[in-house]
């Protein structure tokens, strides 16, 4: 394989740890002997469980192959830093390699280029690809949330919506189940699962009493479930506080009556989180959502799956704190129903926001558009 065959290797190796190793990033690893034949490869594992070039060296090992003098292929800059794990950088060093090729650096402050440094110190030729070469496209685009959150210190928001050809989730009287086909409901759970954590409102939590987890195939993770209940109105019997994961609900009322309400909901597993009083511009008595999306960074949340009703999705909207739309357009017409956003009038037509198709697809006789503001995915 030549150096372009063997990156876009680690790539799909990395793909692989998609739903798995969150709060750390998805990597892959090709390490090939000093002849240039197959060493070892593997991706990152479970947080606290060993990265992508650990496994590909352990799967070197097992294969009785040499990989001294040989050249390592990393989707991301090696880690330099003691974590959970060893730094990365030191574990190829010990073992020889004559050379690294990376398809990104990493802009964790915690490594930001000393990964590099390391390798280069210890004599390792090292050269990382241009920005706009696939592989590290690619690269970029399975770690839009961990390269969100430590630029942004923000998660990657995914606002999720399903809906008819004229733009209705649901009839005038609420019914909604289903607008969507099987195959579109199933896709939808794949997104759910390579998010960190699915959010929504309580108007949603209230009037369908959701799960929010991921039930449609096995995987090594539930994604969080995060709650925004101004006034702690979860109900204790809510299907979503069910095991297994962690349940956060984000709130704002105080006094003995919420109190009340905020023990018995911790009492039954949530994580409650009082969020403190609002910034300029948001409404008295709302959820900051600036100060919960920092907090969901902070706690390791890199993809923030959003699926909730009208208001909420307006006011992600109206704050441009959504970075990519999931839609699913179901090829039926409803008429007057429950819109997909309850977003304020516009004066004119070039107040719209505009958005960017980045892929289109159909699921069984539905539609599925992804779309991005301009220029948002640009790390």
């Amino acid at each position: 394989m030549n150096d372009d065959e063997t990156l876009h290797q680690a790539v799909a190796l990395a793909r692989q740890a998609v739903g798995l190793t969150d709060p750390n990033p998805r990597v892959g690893c090709v390490i090939l002997a000093a002849d240039g034949s197959l060493a070892g490869q593997g991706h990152t594992q479970q947080a606290g469980g060993p990265h992508a070039e650990v496994m590909a060296l352990r799967d070197a090992q097992a294969r009785g192959v040499s990989v001294r003098g040989g050249t390592a292929f990393v989707t991301l800059e090696p880690c330099s830093h003691h974590g959970r794990t060893p730094p990365c950088a030191d574990a190829l060093v010990a073992h020889g390699l004559a050379r690294v090729v990376m398809a990104m650096l990493d802009p964790n402050p915690l490594v930001a280029g000393q990964g590099v440094q390391r390798l280069e110190a210890a004599g390792i030729a090292v050269s990382v690809v241009p920005p706009d070469h696939p592989a590290a496209v690619e690269a970029r685009e399975l770690n839009l949330g961990f390269l969100s959150r430590m630029v942004r210190q923000r998660p990657w928001v995914r606002l999720k919506v399903a809906g008819s050809l004229d733009g209705r989730t649901a009839l005038e009287n609420g019914e909604s189940q289903w607008i969507t086909g099987p195959e579109a409901r199933a896709d939808g759970q794949v997104w759910r699962a390579r998010a960190t954590a699915v959010l929504t409102g309580i108007g949603t939590v209230l009037d369908d009493n959701p799960r929010l987890d991921v039930r449609a195939m096995p995987v090594p993770r539930q994604p969080w479930r995060a709650v925004l209940d101004s006034q702690w109105r979860t109900p204790v019997g809510s299907r979503l506080l069910a095991p297994p994961g962690t349940v956060l609900v984000y709130g704002v009322a105080e006094g003995d009556e919420a109190l009340v309400r905020r023990q018995a909901l911790a009492a039954a597993g949530a994580t409650v989180i009082p969020v403190p009083v609002a910034a300029a511009g948001v409404p008295a008595g709302q959820v900051d959502l600036a100060w919960v999306l920092h907090d969901l960074a902070q706690r390791g949340v890199n993809e923030l799956h959003v699926e909730a009703g009208a208001r909420l999705n307006a006011a992600f909207i109206a704050g441009d704190w959504v970075d990519e739309y999931l839609l699913y357009v179901a090829p039926k017409l409803i008429g007057p129903g429950r819109a997909l956003a309850a977003l304020a009038p516009l004066g004119k037509l070039a107040d719209a926001p505009t958005l960017r198709f980045v892929d289109t697809a159909l699921v069984g006789p539905d539609l599925r558009l992804v779309a991005r503001p301009p220029g948002r995915e640009a790390f």
